[in-house]
């Protein structure tokens, strides 16, 4: 898909999409007292599958699904679906707020899997940004409570956090697989290999964990699939049209939608322990993309 360097076009999209997977998580959030994380994540890829059919029938590229790396589809369809997992299951037990703030620690982890995986050297400028990231984590965990022996309570968000955090780690591994089948795969083709085989995956464990939902439930468990898909087509035409490291300040208004529907729809109203580290999570994941940019323009130099 060509770059089209506009940067008011790629904001726009990158903050609905944004908004529109807050929402998407809220309603996850609303329905999880009864239906279990693995059903609505069945829903999730599935009824995201007719948004990209019809993408496919706008452009007439009926040849989306061609490949020549369907092992490596398989591995990132794989990772994909266990960090969509723990991120499912963290937002049964966690605050909006505080489940959106920990998964922006998906940069941290990027940077330490690209030196085993990628043999990138991180300096010190990365580095201190990644510990200032999880210094974050842990003002967030320990604020609230989280770590404190005794209630069950505080065992299970101490879980939910984790699991968070874990979510990090796969949305990492997913992210490095991204970048190496996009040297030879359309965005498109990664997304809807993407989302049929994650639908494949769920539906191997729904006959265990199955609920049949009522109607109003259904058409929010649809709706979850229909946002994502959309959601996922904004973010994908978004780093279409401009730069990564132009558009990340934007992907984190995620936190501001978390803690605006949290207090409004879950009566969740954020403490200064999830607002501070939410803040050094943010502050850490920009610096990394900054040193980034700083890292692309001096290779381009050499």
């Amino acid at each position: 898909m060509p770059l089209r360097h506009d940067i008011r076009r790629g904001a726009l999209l990158m903050l609905g999409a944004t908004a529109l997977f807050t929402v998407m998580s809220a309603i996850i959030k609303g329905v999880s007292p009864e239906i279990h994380f693995i059903e609505t994540m069945f829903f999730r890829s599935a009824f995201a599958l007719p948004v990209m059919v019809v993408i496919a029938a706008r452009g007439r590229d009926w040849g989306l699904l061609r490949t020549k790396r369907f092992p490596q589809h398989v591995v990132r369809a794989f990772t994909g679906t266990m960090a969509q997992g723990c991120s499912f299951y963290a937002l049964t037990v966690l605050p909006l707020a505080e489940q959106t703030a920990l998964t922006y620690t998906t940069p941290l982890f990027v940077t330490l899997l690209s030196i085993p995986f990628l043999g990138e050297k991180v300096g010190i400028h990365r580095w201190s940004a990644v510990l200032v990231g999880f210094g974050g984590i842990l003002v967030i965990a320990l604020g609230e409570g989280a770590f404190q022996a005794g209630a069950m309570p505080d065992r299970t968000m101490a879980i939910g956090m984790v699991v968070a955090v874990v979510q990090g780690v796969w949305s990492a591994m997913t992210t490095l697989l991204v970048r190496s089948l996009s040297a030879t795969e359309s965005s498109a083709t990664i997304v809807l290999w993407q989302s049929l085989l994650m639908t494949a995956f769920s539906l191997v464990a729904l006959p265990f964990i199955w609920t049949t939902p009522s109607l109003w439930q259904f058409c929010l468990l649809v709706l979850v699939g229909l946002i994502g898909g959309v959601a996922q087509v904004m973010l994908t035409e978004a780093y279409a049209s401009a730069q990564v490291s132009a558009l990340g300040p934007y992907s984190y208004t995620s936190i501001l939608w978390s803690v605006a529907i949290g207090w409004v729809v879950f009566s969740d109203a954020p403490g200064w322990s999830t607002l501070t580290g939410a803040a050094l999570i943010v502050v850490s994941g920009l610096y990394i993309l900054h040193r980034e940019l700083v890292r692309s323009r001096q290779r381009r130099n050499q």
